[in-house]
């Protein structure tokens, strides 16, 4: 009787231990529940994508443009249940993880606004916000709702540079930071062929905030931000030029932005001016060189006399490879944004950065930092 009552109870534990693996992994795959926030950012054929390839739910989207609207419904066989014109009301009935927004960047501001009080966590397509007040406006709405409120680069997700970070401030392998140098951008919007309506807005002074000084200056203000530990620059020197003024009448499509720290200083080169698509960065420390090539390549020099040699970052961790990962594992609890270039303490630095950057380009002066 005691031999059978030992079988019994061991066969109920083995059972719990082999099902409880495929549970914690349900879990963990959970897919989230998202609202989608415009329509008129090409990026967010990303996350249409992802849903086609069902990893992602999409429970709505709130867009106003009607031809937007048939267009991508046809596109991506969308049903007519999941559009809705107005957010707030989407949002009480619908209840999503998260909210993402796909629209013109001065619009931010008002998909928060909505978002922050039922207690819903927004990311935002870069830069965060057009301007410092918009920008501080939603900060404290996350921190006054209790959301997290972050903005998506696409460097974020790039081997390279995590790589290159490790290298850099973990392993010290170059010495202190002297100098960065990072070039973003592409031959222009019009160029490339992005859609009528993400042109209409990526060229207004007012939705866009800027030219490429905002498109792309902000990829290198973020990067540089987080490699000098979250701390602004001291001071922020910008040029920017209209080389293609027939095409971008009411924009910069060239900046330069130089940025001053107490013992380095970045350079930011953006651009719609650039024979072909770039989006590299390099690092020059005290002994050593890095250059994150693209989303994979490393060059590295380690000292003087060392040869060139480049490498293949690593492949990230899932969580850290993608925004939907990251994303549910920061809605999880399982990565704290802090400082890293997701976040909002970070983003708040990047739109101060290109505020300053615009001021200096106008007045052809140094701007101090506040």
């Amino acid at each position: 009787m005691k031999q059978k009552n030992f079988s019994i109870i061991t066969l109920c534990a083995l059972c719990m231990i082999l099902l409880a693996p495929a549970g914690m992994n349900a879990m963990a795959q959970k897919k989230l529940n998202v609202v989608v926030a415009g329509l008129s950012h090409d990026h967010v054929h990303l996350i249409l994508n992802s849903y086609e390839k069902g990893l992602v739910n999409i429970v709505g989207i709130s867009e106003p443009n009607i031809d937007l609207i048939i267009r991508f419904k046809r596109r991506y066989v969308l049903a007519d249940s999941l559009f809705q014109g107005d957010l707030s009301t989407m949002l009480k009935t619908r209840k999503p993880d998260v909210v993402l927004a796909y629209n013109a960047i001065n619009e931010h501001l008002a998909v928060v606004e909505v978002a922050a009080p039922l207690g819903i966590s927004v990311m935002v397509e870069k830069p965060l916000a057009t301007t410092v007040k918009q920008a501080e406006r939603m900060a404290q709405l996350a921190k006054q709702h209790n959301i997290h409120l972050l903005t998506n680069y696409e460097t974020t997700w790039y081997a390279s540079n995590q790589e290159a970070y490790q290298k850099i401030k973990n392993n010290r392998e170059i010495g202190k930071i002297r100098k960065m140098v990072v070039h973003d951008g592409h031959q222009g919007p019009k160029e490339i062929n992005v859609s009528k309506e993400f042109l209409s807005w990526l060229t207004d002074p007012v939705q866009n905030g800027g030219g490429a000084i905002v498109d792309f200056g902000c990829y290198g203000a973020n990067l540089m931000t987080w490699l000098m530990d979250g701390k602004a620059p001291i001071a922020v020197t910008a040029i920017t030029r209209q080389l293609k003024k027939d095409v971008y009448p009411n924009v910069d499509d060239d900046a330069t932005i130089l940025l001053e720290y107490p013992d380095a200083t970045g350079i930011v080169e953006a651009s719609w001016n650039w024979p072909f698509s770039i989006k590299d960065m390099e690092v020059f420390g005290e002994t050593g060189y890095i250059q994150a090539v693209n989303p994979t390549k490393l060059r590295i020099k380690a000292n003087e006399n060392a040869p060139y040699q480049e490498s293949t970052a690593a492949s990230l961790p899932t969580n850290q490879s993608n925004h939907l990962d990251y994303l549910a594992a920061v809605l999880n609890r399982e990565i704290d944004p802090g400082q890293d270039l997701s976040s909002l303490e970070n983003n708040l630095i990047v739109v101060k950065i290109l505020e300053a950057a615009k001021e200096s380009a106008k007045t052809g002066r140094r701007v101090l930092m506040k």
